[in-house]
């Protein structure tokens, strides 16, 4: 099979990206898309026949849509045609299809890959119709978007519709242990750091390949752990002006003195901020995060208060619109504190990035198309309000990913009560596990 490298022209010794290198040259080597690909898998069982009817590929970036594609065309002895619809428009598919009828008086059939078919709009999708119907061409389409939206119902009606897994931790792994092969070179990373660099790469094989290209020309000696790997893939963040220290000094003293409930100190810190010229609506955005940050749910009220001060400030401005900040400050100092919405948000973003593209259960998605309800969208949902609790207890996290708990709330303020009821909503859920368990 020629890869892109040598479709491209390029001369032998020029450089080549280690994903191109490793790209598959049988459909045994394409690694996690055993779904589709196995002996009793539609693509498998296709193979077995050698008839291919034209297909959607649908999936993340980087899980081999068009090694798949130029694989089967090399398995079949199909001539292999491959365009893209962001570069290519009606004259570039005049030609593709008048190339096409012309190779089949002569015996030979067409495989026509159309990566990201979903940028084509209609009447261009249109005009794939006729040679489809005819055989023509076999039209292999790559999306990363639902097709049942982005595409034509007429040339969808015409298609089957193969979903292509983001590659799995197992299948990232495979990648990591080939190039290491290719490269005669052991990654220097640690074993936190191995599955830190998957986890980066979001089920993408080709960025993952990538990233290893970048360790292994950037990387000496050492073996990284998760920080450093982060440190040398990732662009940080520029670090603050320091050139006003007082100014930080300052909204950092009144902050805590605001958690500590020291509503005194606190005044005394605004009344510094205030006099030394600082821009009020600057304080009232601090005092806003602090209302989130710092108190939450044990007292929703404080948002209220801190977003008052902005609204009464703006209205009346200095001096008048301050005795409204301080009120807020006052307000903010002496309510009960809670960091629970805080911290259960960081815990929240933490799972996210660890897990990645993980899809919702199949049961809480809406399926307006036929093909959505097909793959088994929506089936099963429970609605709650049907419940006499008012609450199903069905499992909304991935299938694929344990429940986590992110948010604890304080015996303190109105989180005393929140509390009561989550451990209500746990005690159905666990009710809920109990009973499909039986089943």
């Amino acid at each position: 099979m020629n890869t892109l490298f040598e479709s491209a022209g390029l001369k032998e010794g020029a450089y080549r990206p280690l994903a191109d290198i490793l790209r598959p040259v049988t459909i045994e080597d394409v690694v996690g898309q055993d779904h589709i690909l196995g002996p009793d898998a539609p693509l498998g069982r296709m193979l077995a026949s050698s008839k291919m009817t034209s297909l959607i590929l649908w999936g993340p970036p980087g899980t081999g849509k068009t090694t798949i594609a130029r694989l089967l065309a090399d398995h079949l002895d199909l001539a292999f045609e491959q365009i893209s619809a962001i570069f290519s428009g009606v004259a570039d598919l005049k030609k593709v299809f008048e190339t096409a009828k012309q190779r089949r008086m002569s015996g030979r059939s067409t495989l026509l890959f159309v990566d990201e078919i979903h940028r084509f709009n209609r009447s261009q999708q249109d005009s794939f119709l006729p040679y489809v119907e005819d055989g023509t061409i076999t039209l292999i389409g790559a999306t990363t978007e639902n097709p049942s939206f982005e595409l034509n119902g007429a040339l969808l009606s015409r298609m089957q519709v193969l979903i292509l897994n983001r590659h799995d931790d197992a299948a990232l792994e495979e990648l990591l242990k080939r190039a290491e092969k290719e490269t005669g070179k052991t990654l220097p990373l640690n074993a936190d750091a191995r599955t830190s660099l998957k986890a980066m790469a979001d089920g993408d094989g080709r960025y993952l390949l990538n990233c290893v290209e970048i360790l292994d020309d950037m990387v000496g000696e050492d073996t990284l752990d998760p920080d450093g790997l982060a440190k040398l893939l990732q662009k940080r963040a520029p670090a603050y002006d320091k050139d006003r220290e007082g100014h930080y000094n300052l909204i950092s003293a009144l902050h805590k003195a605001l958690r500590g409930s020291d509503a005194d100190a606190a005044l005394y810190w605004l009344a510094r901020m205030l006099t030394g010229g600082e821009d009020p609506l600057y304080i009232i955005r601090r005092l806003v995060r602090f209302a989130s940050e710092d108190i939450g749910m044990a007292d929703p009220e404080a948002i209220h208060q801190a977003m008052a001060a902005k609204n009464v400030y703006e209205y009346l401005g200095s001096p008048e619109g301050e005795l409204q900040i301080a009120q807020a400050v006052i307000y903010l100092a002496t309510a009960p504190k809670s960091n629970a919405a805080y911290m259960a948000e960081k815990a929240a973003k933490s799972s996210a990035r660890k897990t990645g593209s993980l899809m919702p259960p199949a049961h809480i998605l809406n399926a307006p198309t036929k093909l959505m309800k097909d793959i088994g969208y929506g089936k099963g949902y429970a609605y709650d309000h049907d419940t006499e609790a008012g609450v199903s207890g069905q499992n909304y996290f991935p299938d694929d990913m344990k429940r986590e708990a992110y948010y604890s709330p304080v015996e303190r303020g109105f989180e005393r009560d929140i509390k009561k009821r989550l451990e209500y909503f746990a005690r159905i859920r666990s009710d809920y596990a109990d009973t499909m368990d039986d089943k």
